[in-house]
């Protein structure tokens, strides 16, 4: 397999693309972005990394941080966070609040936004937001093996301006007893969170410890790597999962910001990213890459 041609050719098939969808326009940042753009980066077990596109533009990996909060906060408590938090596919938007109102206020699971404020909440426990973040940050920086990974202050600001459904959800959590700290500190923790900005190529090495790759930072045990994939493959793409999980066959993780990290066990870290989304708030582009590098490598975690 020549994967450098491989990539090269998903980056000239995404160029070609009539429809690239349409960016997250309720976050005034997002809004703004170009959804005409591609980037994709491959680590593969020997360590050895593979780009094609824009894979030194940083994008907002959004929902895609999740990931990395759920793996601080069960490094942290363990098991325990699972009695406020499911572990089930949503089938449902990922801001619903229907959902959580049917539920007496206890997630689906914590890749959907009530749940990632659980989850967050959590980690938050005795702290300062700030230290929080230092957490989420420093987990990131270290599986990525780079310090220069930052929050964007202007999306996380804009986040906040506008965030009013991650608000009302905060809200509901707090009347049904789910959040210890106060919803303004867990909205300000969470929206910080979302603002984080990388490239594919320092996506790609972070998600390494997910994949288990040979070499990454020993970060997380062997159990919590595959229930966070487990978890990745059945609600990484909210009511799209099943969709993502029956073109591509692997777990994945997006955000809207446009971004997907993707684990293929013990063979690769894939990040890919294009700003324009799908009817689900998928990346649309970066769906169909995805699914032909699926394809045309033949990884699944289905043999």
């Amino acid at each position: 397999m020549n994967l450098p041609a491989l990539l090269a050719s998903l980056d000239a098939r995404a160029h070609a693309a009539a429809d690239w969808g349409k960016v997250a326009s309720y976050i005034p940042e997002l809004a703004r972005v170009d959804p005409a753009q591609f980037a994709i980066s491959v680590v593969l077990a020997d360590g050895t990394l593979h780009s094609a596109g824009q894979s030194q533009t940083r994008f907002s990996i959004q929902s895609v941080s999740k990931v990395f909060t759920l793996a601080c906060t069960l490094s942290r408590i363990g098991e325990s966070l699972w009695s406020r938090v499911g572990r089930e596919p949503s089938g449902d938007r990922f801001d619903s609040i229907l959902l959580l109102e049917q539920e007496q206020g206890r997630p689906r699971n914590p890749f959907i936004n009530a749940g990632a404020l659980v989850t967050t909440d959590e980690l938050l426990s005795g702290r300062a937001p700030r230290e929080a973040l230092s957490e989420i940050l420093g987990f990131i920086r270290a599986a990525a093996g780079d310090d220069d990974i930052h929050i964007d202050g202007e999306v996380a600001a804009s986040e906040q301006a506008t965030g009013f459904r991650n608000i009302a959800l905060a809200n509901y959590l707090k009347s049904y007893d789910n959040l210890k700290n106060a919803p303004e500190m867990v909205l300000g923790t969470y929206f910080h969170q979302c603002a984080i900005e990388m490239t594919t190529e320092q996506l790609a090495r972070a998600g390494r410890g997910i994949a288990g790759l040979p070499g990454a930072p020993l970060l997380l045990s062997p159990v919590k790597r595959r229930r966070i994939a487990a978890l990745m493959m059945t609600c990484g793409h909210y009511d799209g999962s099943g969709d993502f999980a029956f073109r591509t066959g692997l777990p994945g993780k997006s955000g809207v910001g446009g971004g997907i990290l993707v684990a293929v066990p013990g063979v690769a870290s894939v990040a890919v990213w294009s700003p324009g989304l799908n009817a689900w708030g998928n990346s649309k582009v970066g769906t169909e890459a995805i699914e032909q590098l699926a394809h045309e490598t033949g990884w699944s975690v289905f043999g």
